[in-house]
């Protein structure tokens, strides 16, 4: 099995409130800024609530997602007066973080979030990366919920229009189901005790320990499904089935039912075997996805240790 010898990691930075209603990493951040550790071991911590704005009135964004704003592209562009909020925002963040791409950006970034589908937590990343999914695996295998499970969006990094995109090492942890504006203790804890283990794995790295190769699994998303809508009023004519709703990652085969309308008639599945997450996701009603797709995809990792001086 490949071996990869890889910098320390110095600098990382634990972001909450890109949406400013989920409210998990709203709390956790308030409570690390709280207890001011700004170093663990050999690396630095930094915490940011990502949309303050947003968080003070308890909505998901004030102009424009900002979980949409980094590509290199709205990166890149002007700024003037009449600008987005959350635009303005990304420029910020990157300047804090980043630049996106450049090797001063931060070593890891993990921005927490939180989603009305019942997907336990999961890590979002967007490329192959061998410290993120590392990270993922020792998860995995250390913690005392379950299960965690890995969602490659297959995205180039110039189109990479997440926080997390602004780092060396990024990746996004979602945790559900938890309503908007609405703080679970359970949810709490599993993000907690991941964050610690995340910090756990860090020092370990940096002090030398070789971690040993495997398979992971992850979910890759291939597409995504709108609900039936009218076609003169777009609205929505079907709710997700309840042989559906709330059973993301279970796999979803040809004449599966998807949607009850609600004359009560019975919409099935046409498409190839994929599994279903993000379902009913509360959030993308307005970008209309009722769930999205993906396929089962099996990652060799090769071993990686810290480059010796």
């Amino acid at each position: 099995m490949e071996h990869f010898s890889l910098p320390a990691l110095s600098r990382v930075v634990i972001s909450g409130g890109t949406h400013g209603n989920e409210m998990t990493g709203v709390y956790v951040v308030r409570e690390m800024a709280k207890n001011k550790v700004d170093k663990i071991g050999s690396a630095s911590r930094t915490t940011v609530l990502s949309n303050p704005e947003a968080v003070k009135v308890c909505r998901r964004y004030i102009d424009k997602d900002l979980n949409r704003c980094f590509t290199d592209a709205l990166l890149s562009a002007t700024l003037t007066p009449s600008s987005p909020y959350e635009i303005k925002r990304a420029h910020e963040l990157n300047a804090l973080f980043g630049p996106k791409g450049s090797p001063q950006a931060v070593d890891i970034l993990c921005d927490i979030h939180n989603t009305t589908a019942n997907m336990g937590m999961c890590f979002i990343f967007y490329r192959f990366d061998w410290i993120t999914l590392h990270i993922f695996k020792y998860i995995q295998s250390k913690a005392s919920f379950g299960p965690v499970r890995a969602i490659q969006f297959d995205t180039p990094l110039p189109e990479a229009y997440s926080l997390e995109a602004v780092a060396k090492h990024g990746f996004t942890l979602e945790v559900g189901p938890q309503p908007t504006g609405v703080i679970r203790a359970d949810i709490y804890n599993m993000v907690m005790e991941a964050l610690d283990l995340i910090m756990d794995w860090l020092e370990k790295f940096n002090s030398g320990r070789t971690f040993e190769g495997g398979e992971v699994e992850a979910f890759c998303k291939t597409n995504a499904l709108d609900y039936p809508r009218d076609p003169t009023t777009d609205d929505i004519t079907a709710a997700v089935h309840p042989q559906l709703q709330d059973n993301d990652f279970k796999l979803l085969r040809p004449g599966d039912p998807i949607f009850q309308s609600f004359n009560g008639e019975t919409v099935k599945y046409e498409g190839e075997e994929a599994y279903p997450f993000f379902v009913n996701e509360c959030a993308y009603y307005e970008k209309k996805i009722a769930f999205q797709l993906a396929r089962k995809i099996s990652i060799s990792l090769p071993s990686i240790s810290v480059t010796k001086d």
